[in-house]
Parts: C-alpha cells; sequence; structure tokens
C-alpha cells in the first residue's frame, strides 16, 4: 500500500519532476516512477510493494560482491538492523529497447546498519523487462562510488 501511495504522490507531481526533460517518453517516465517507489520502498522496509516490482528470477548484485535472488533480497530489505533515512537517484538514465529497458544512474543512501552509520554513493544499473502489461526488474547490479 505504501507503494501505491508513492505512485500516486508521483503521478501527481510528474509533471513537476520530469518538467527539464520533457522529451522522456511515457515508459521513460513510468521507470523513472518505478525507481523512486523502488527507493521509497527500501526506506520503508516495505518489500510487499517492492515483491511486485521485481520478476521471479530477479538476481540482485550488492556493491560487495554479494549476490541474492529475490527471497533473499526481500529478506535483507525487512532486516531491522538496516535504517535507512534516505536513498536517493541522480543522473538516471533510462535506455529502451522493445520489451525491455537498462536504467543507470548514482544512488546515495544514508542511514545506519547494525548501529553503524553509513553514507554511499554508488553506481547502479537496474535491467527491466515489458511483460503481461507491467515493468518488472530482472537483475540489479550496485558498486560504490564514495563510502
Amino acid at each position: 500500500m505504501k507503494l501505491v501511495g508513492c505512485l500516486l504522490v508521483l503521478a501527481v507531481l510528474h509533471p513537476f519532476l520530469f518538467a527539464q526533460n520533457s522529451s522522456a517518453s511515457s515508459e521513460e517516465r513510468t521507470l523513472l516512477m518505478l525507481e523512486n517507489a523502488w527507493n521509497f520502498a527500501q526506506v520503508h522496509h516495505d518489500a510487499k510493494s517492492l515483491k511486485s516490482l521485481l520478476d521471479e528470477k530477479f538476481v540482485y548484485t550488492d556493491n560487495d560482491g554479494t549476490v541474492m535472488d529475490k527471497a533473499a533480497f526481500l529478506a535483507d530489505i525487512q532486516d531491522p538492523d538496516y535504517k535507512a533515512s534516505q536513498v536517493t537517484n541522480e543522473g538516471v538514465k533510462v535506455n529502451l529497447y522493445p520489451n525491455a529497458a537498462v536504467v543507470t544512474g548514482i544512488y546515495h543512501a544514508k542511514g545506519s546498519n547494525k548501529g553503524k552509520i553509513f553514507d554511499h554513493r554508488g553506481r547502479f544499473t537496474d535491467m527491466w523487462i515489458f511483460q503481461n502489461g507491467e515493468w518488472q526488474c530482472i537483475a540489479s547490479h550496485t558498486s560504490l562510488l564514495q563510502k
């Protein structure tokens, strides 16, 4: 439900959020909103909403080299020891292909994990496919730029 609320807010704000890039296609705008909804779900430990964005064969490669499948990634999102106060993206670029997209950008995450403060900036690459009338992420990879 939180994700739905976030998407509604983004839908209302979307003309303002994308004003500087009015040439973006509706698919690009949708993917940018989904990326932002992903960040919102991470901050709020909302694995249920995030689950709907991920394909069943989803694979995640974390900045430390850890590889997780969908179940492990969603369990990690729910870890109460991980407390993100901010997860934002910048410089996001969407490359569209027939029924697929590669989204790249820089993420900035702040918070604490197991009581230890973190402030990470890194690059991400997300691979999305359009199937059954919706976009789903099939792979995500992050690498740190700054720790």
